[in-house]
């Protein structure tokens, strides 16, 4: 059993990196993020690079103590360091303990990214699919499928009274607003500056509508491509926020948000 902690709770961005050029070079880390409630633990989309970004976190995070790992969908940008990830969960394997979420191409055998030796060392591997999930303090729920090239889900985790949404890589469609309208804290994957249809990603407009419509006491974006990085994202946070009236934020590699979130 781990020892009850007198940390804070966190949603913390071990990376803030989209597409495939940002996350070669390491413009911003590729790392995933990091939610930590009362003595709940768990890792979303470790990408490459997010066992070195975990041991450099100030705290740092020992990924030993994890709960679980949540995985949205297998592109590598989210999925390189997954086997390493729950190997470090289960101690090389030693400890059978833990709990990892995938969607099933993920978990495919032949196709999919984890490893079917280390499927064995959780204590859990189940697939990640509309419903409610509970991990030790925290529930989350899988709203609904995201439009996407490989199968992806978004996120909505139950915390302390708020609902904390991550919408992962998608193409927007008009479901979005009615999934996440109850976020309190709403957080996009948002790749392009502008719209580009023949790709299933957000872009800012697209991303901006969506906060102005939700409304959340906190707007976070995150997962940005080159176009998006070569931007001043401080200007264009100040921009947004004066236009729409609204709490949004551009993440960095290293941001966190205490939870629950107090505005």
């Amino acid at each position: 059993m781990k020892p009850k902690r007198e940390h804070k709770h966190f949603f913390k961005f071990l990376g803030t990196a989209g597409a495939r050029f940002v996350m070669i070079k390491q413009l911003r880390s590729s790392g995933g993020m990091w939610l930590r409630y009362r003595d709940t633990d768990i890792m979303i989309d470790p990408g490459p690079g997010a066992l070195v970004r975990c041991a450099r976190a100030r705290p740092k995070l020992d990924a030993t103590t994890l709960d679980a790992v949540i995985l949205t969908h297998q592109h590598l940008d989210h999925s390189n360091d997954i086997n390493v990830m729950i190997e470090a969960m289960t101690e090389g394997g030693f400890k059978k303990r833990g709990a990892v979420y995938a969607p099933r191409e993920a978990l495919d055998p032949l196709g999919g990214v984890i490893f079917e030796y280390v499927k064995k060392y959780p204590e859990t591997v189940s697939e990640l699919k509309p419903g409610k999930f509970t991990v030790g303090d925290i529930t989350f729920e899988v709203p609904c499928r995201n439009r996407h090239s490989v199968e992806t889900y978004g996120l909505k985790f139950y915390i302390a009274g708020q609902t904390v949404s991550l919408v992962s890589d998608t193409k927007y469609f008009g479901g979005l607003i009615d999934t996440y309208r109850d976020s309190d804290v709403l957080i996009l994957n948002v790749v392009f500056k502008e719209p580009r249809d023949q790709y299933d990603h957000l872009s800012l407009p697209e991303a901006i509508e969506i906060v102005k419509k939700i409304k959340p006491k906190l707007a976070v974006l995150t997962h940005f491509g080159m176009g998006l990085i070569k931007m001043n994202l401080r200007k264009m946070e100040e921009r947004s926020r004066k236009e729409t009236g609204l709490n949004i934020i551009c993440a960095y590699d290293g941001f966190s948000i205490e939870l629950p979130y107090k505005g």
